[in-house]
């Protein structure tokens, strides 16, 4: 038992399930020679006590370890190791900036399209320069694939001198394709000004109808200031009368007036203050949100979207990972016209 204790090392700040961590470091002591073929695991009881979690975190990795066809279970004497001469798998750190429901669909889809060929550890930054750094430095040795969703609060250029010296090959970039970075290295990413322009121009005639359209961009934000050069220039070739604002609780709603929310936070403001102030949507108050989730299509009887396709882009991430890709992939952008405009 002391030997598995040595070899099962749980993070407690990684994201990554305690059941994926216990499952991953398994694979990793057989594919190191340190767990043999035919060698009984530990019993759920006592891996349980030992590591501290609960009996079914141990029962859901043994059952992944069987659904592999590493392990199998003999009634009556436990869990042996039935096969070492699986292939390898691909190890890949996963960094989120922040999770979300939109980042939960990535994350799925990109868990599910690697499936047993990878073993991933996910760890989330929250937008923190200095715990983005401390990961990557002192975890990226232990991986062949490092993909990264860089989104940073302060200004990013020490991050894209950070991301520039990483071994390329190891290198996927989602989500935000950042200018600069040398060599060759997949991303799969959004074009943030060409994707809100076109998404825009789809919305004219609803559009049309409003006075002013109002983006909500706070202050201090780590969404790409593109989304604004892109809604700054449909403004003006539509012209169309236009301000930004950073705080939606501070605004004075306005009959004739559209807003474009990019944090779920906001929209939620924004909704209760409509609601609130007796204001009627899509006649007095127009809404497009930012990032498709399911709970839009419900909010006021739905939320028109603008929006990239989040599992497509999971999907494509873990192809870049399994095929060793260096492209660099757009994401496709849609529109999702709903009654709040």
């Amino acid at each position: 038992m002391k030997n598995y204790l040595k070899l099962i090392k749980l993070d407690e700040y990684s994201a990554t399930p305690k059941y994926l961590q216990i499952y991953n470091a398994i694979i990793q002591a057989i594919e190191s020679k340190l767990i043999e073929k035919d060698e009984m695991l530990p019993s759920i009881n006592d891996l349980s006590i030992g590591l501290e979690v609960s009996r079914n975190t141990i029962e859901r990795s043994y059952k992944e370890l069987k659904k592999f066809g590493v392990i199998s279970s003999v009634n009556g004497k436990g869990y042996f190791v039935t096969n070492t001469t699986f292939n390898q798998q691909i190890k890949v750190l996963l960094l989120f900036n922040k999770l979300s429901s939109h980042k939960k669909i990535i994350y799925d889809a990109f868990a599910t399209r690697l499936g047993n060929s990878a073993a991933i550890d996910f760890y989330i930054y929250n937008n923190d320069f200095n715990f983005f750094k401390k990961i990557l430095t002192e975890k990226i040795i232990h991986y062949s694939k490092v993909v990264l969703v860089p989104h940073f609060i302060e200004e990013d250029i020490n991050a894209y001198e950070l991301i520039n010296s990483l071994p390329k090959e190891k290198l996927v970039l989602m989500d935000k394709l950042i200018p600069g970075i040398e060599g060759s290295f997949g991303a799969v990413y959004e074009n943030f000004e060409h994707d809100i322009f076109h998404a825009l121009t789809q919305l004219i005639e609803p559009l049309s109808k409003y006075n002013t359209i109002k983006i909500i961009f706070p202050d201090n934000s780590y969404y790409s200031k593109n989304i604004l050069t892109g809604f700054l220039n449909f403004c003006a070739t539509y012209t169309f009368n236009y301000e930004v604002i950073s705080d939606i609780e501070t605004e004075k709603l306005e009959k004739g007036t559209a807003y474009i929310n990019l944090m779920e936070n906001d929209l939620v403001t924004l909704v209760e203050r409509i609601i609130k102030e007796n204001l009627v949507i899509a006649k007095d108050i127009g809404v497009i949100s930012y990032n498709e989730t399911p709970i839009k299509r419900i909010i006021m009887n739905g939320i028109t979207t603008i929006s990239t396709n989040f599992t497509l882009m999971g999907k494509i991430a873990a192809d870049i990972v399994l095929n060793n890709s260096f492209d660099h992939i757009p994401v496709p952008f849609k529109v999702i016209l709903r009654k709040s405009l």
